[in-house]
């Protein structure tokens, strides 16, 4: 008997909402809050480190290399006085992938910025609700329509 493989299911797209109370919070905490809404942190994971990426890009003024986001990230965390978990290299370049593929971050020749420099309502607007949801949105209904052609 042949074992059968089975194709693993890859998303082309994906983004988890979350509704939460108004925002009022302040620094780091706010930046969580928006990580928890948007689906880059899962409630009650101690693994937060990329609240830390994200508000060292927020705060810079300039691009900045993967190296000095790691640098900054320590700095962040020691000043939190939270422990220092999630900060290798490695880990900081794959949350660093994961705030390019939800078009908040963009990489510039090997440096890291906001995309486009532009503000997060603007990106949140242009890149998400107008480009990213609508997309998924149309195919989460071709799937309903065809599931209701079928059954």
């Amino acid at each position: 008997m042949s074992k059968k493989t089975i194709s693993r299911d890859v998303p082309l797209a994906e983004i988890t909402l979350r509704r939460y109370e108004k925002p009022d919070f302040k620094g780091r905490d706010l930046v969580r809050k928006l990580c928890l809404s948007m689906g880059l942190l899962q409630p009650g994971d101690s693994r937060d480190v990329i609240v830390d990426v994200l508000s060292v890009i927020l705060k810079a003024k300039k691009e900045l290399s993967s190296e000095e986001i790691e640098e900054r990230v320590i700095e962040e965390r020691k000043r939190n006085k939270l422990p220092l978990l999630g900060i290798a290299g490695s880990n900081i370049r794959r949350q660093l992938k994961r705030l390019r593929d939800i078009f908040i971050v963009e990489k510039v020749a090997n440096n890291y910025r906001i995309n486009e420099k532009a503000k997060l309502s603007e990106l949140f607007e242009e890149k998400i609700e107008k480009f990213l949801l609508p997309s998924i949105v149309s195919r989460i209904e071709e799937y309903v329509n065809r599931i209701d052609e079928e059954f």
